[in-house]
């Protein structure tokens, strides 16, 4: 079972004790976690967190609006800001850190992302292209389940938590916690998006083994 969790920005505090805790739960390869540490004997999850960009791509995103970048520069910067938080969530958690995803460990890994996108360039140069879709992106590659993890429990609408929603009828939309190419990206690939509150480490697990959690599913395969 593959599984895509993209760790936002907002969560910057909570990340870390998020990551230790799914690390805790579906183990890790990386030799700083003994095989006693995890929560069963045997787990057949391979489970990638794609970091967001948060305050580090927040200060990119001031350099362009000042400097005015163009769009090439203010892309690889933003990812750059990623990999800055992928290194931040290496250092603050136990799990292993990855820039491949030719193929993946069992348990947790934080992808820093820079290389393999450098490399392979797959999405347009434009703040409508954020981790989120980066996330996707990464999911469709390897086949995975996307789980968008962020500070808020999903979507709302007239003040009510929408539990599941239309990619379709969310193209075009600003006003969300997901970025604007997302819904376009899920509509394209066949894909779903679940958003969950990354505040709740049980509810992102429990997400993980695929059981109904607080949230919102973004469908883009029907």
């Amino acid at each position: 079972m593959r599984v895509v969790i993209k760790i936002g920005g907002s969560l910057i505090k909570e990340a870390p004790e998020l990551v230790d805790r799914l690390v805790k739960e579906f183990g890790s390869e990386s030799p700083r976690i003994p095989e006693e540490a995890c929560t069963s004997e045997e787990h057949p999850y391979s489970i990638l967190i794609v970091p967001g960009g948060g305050i580090f791509a927040d200060a990119v995103r001031k350099t362009d609006e000042r400097f005015s970048l163009s769009a090439d520069a203010a892309h690889w910067m933003a990812i750059l800001g990623m990999e800055q938080y992928a290194c931040y969530l290496k250092d603050k958690s136990r799990a292993l850190g990855i820039d491949s995803i030719a193929s993946l460990p069992q348990g947790v890994s934080v992808l820093f992302p820079y290389r393999l996108l450098r490399t392979k360039d797959p999405l347009p140069h434009s703040w409508d292209v954020t981790s989120d879709t980066i996330a996707a992106w990464v999911a469709k590659q390897i086949g995975a389940t996307l789980i968008k993890a962020t500070d808020v429990d999903g979507i709302f609408r007239n003040g009510k938590l929408v539990r599941e929603i239309s990619a379709d009828s969310y193209r075009g939309s600003r006003e969300s916690c997901i970025d604007f190419a997302l819904p376009e990206f899920l509509l394209k690939n066949r894909m779903e998006c679940l958003i969950v509150n990354g505040k709740s480490s049980d509810r992102v697990i429990q997400a993980v083994y695929g059981k109904s959690v607080l949230g919102t599913v973004v469908k883009g395969n029907i």
